[in-house]
């Protein structure tokens, strides 16, 4: 059976694998040596004070952050869109929370917090290239991460494969700027489509030594895919991950296209340890293949004092 077949299979009986005992009781699990925490888990918090926010991180135990954008080098597209979420979200995006790399730098070091990875978006990519490697050198992360793709440009197979072709000519570009790009996951694409799962088509046309990936635990799940059986598949291109729970097994009513049917399911997101997904066998697996940051994300989460602090606990004592 081949990589493809395997995985378009594996897809299919999630829901059955669930059913069975959590494979990580047979399996040794490596410990987190450094843990991070991806910052749209606590914007508001950000917002309101960016650096008492960094002191609970690091008095949390958290040693990474991976940033979000827009930050003031972005595309205007991407700074319109943030501004009408603005509304809904209940925060003002800014990259940088107001501070410029310097002084965001130093309120890091303060509290033994490095920046690893920043999320960016594709305009930023396609077009500020070397504002996002000038950036890096200031603030010292290695990864320039997607972390999902416009809706209007996956309509078709062939923008899987035609989006896999850019990504690996944007990761070049990233490579000649010191830093390395990545795409992570939502949970669109893993769907059967004309006899074909769009995201492995995308994924087999990446050239692993000019674009990584970081996996989404959650969105996978909610795409009716197994972590574990694309960890497998994919070993030499995952290179980040992002932590969470899952209070009850649940994958997308459709294919997981929309923000609508994202918002649906983030009701069901929780902190690690306190769910369904199986966290100890995931990161098993992610760190035999090579997996090198673990970020803990829960989206805009309630109580982060407490929810990122129970998370952190649990991970820590695998």
């Amino acid at each position: 059976m081949n990589r493809k077949t395997f995985i378009q299979q594996s897809a299919a009986l999630t829901a059955l694998c669930y059913l069975q005992p959590i494979r990580s009781m047979a399996q040794a699990i490596q410990a987190l040596d450094v843990i991070g925490i991806q910052l749209f888990s606590l914007p508001k918090s950000l917002e309101a004070n960016v650096g008492e926010t960094f002191e609970m991180l690091g008095k949390m135990g958290y040693k990474e952050i991976e940033l979000y954008g827009p930050y003031p080098f972005s595309a205007e597209s991407a700074k319109k869109r943030w501004e009408g979420l603005a509304g809904m979200l209940g925060f003002s995006a800014s990259g940088f929370f107001g501070k410029s790399p310097k002084d965001l730098k130093a309120l890091l070091d303060l509290n033994g917090l490095k920046t690893t990875s920043a999320h960016t978006d594709l305009d930023t990519l396609r077009n500020h290239i070397g504002a996002l490697g000038e950036a890096a050198d200031k603030l010292g992360y290695s990864y320039v991460v997607l972390p999902a793709i416009p809706e209007e440009e996956r309509q078709s197979l062939d923008d899987f494969k035609r989006l896999a072709e850019e990504f690996n000519k944007i990761g070049a570009a990233a490579k000649k700027v010191g830093v390395t790009f990545a795409y992570h996951n939502h949970g669109y694409g893993f769907h059967e489509v004309e006899g074909k799962i769009p995201i492995n088509l995308l994924f087999e046309g990446l050239d692993p030594e000019l674009v990584a990936l970081e996996m989404d635990i959650y969105w996978t799940t909610a795409g009716g895919a197994d972590p574990i059986d694309y960890l497998d598949a994919f070993p030499k291109h995952y290179k980040l991950m992002h932590l969470k729970d899952m209070k009850a097994h649940k994958t997308f009513a459709t294919d997981g296209s929309s923000p609508q049917e994202w918002m649906a399911l983030f009701p069901f997101m929780t902190t690690a340890g306190e769910g369904v997904l199986d966290l100890p066998g995931i990161i098993s697996k992610a760190k035999e293949i090579g997996v090198q940051h673990f970020y803990v994300e829960q989206d805009l989460v309630a109580n982060p004092d407490i929810a990122l602090q129970d998370s952190f606990d649990y991970l820590e004592a695998l």
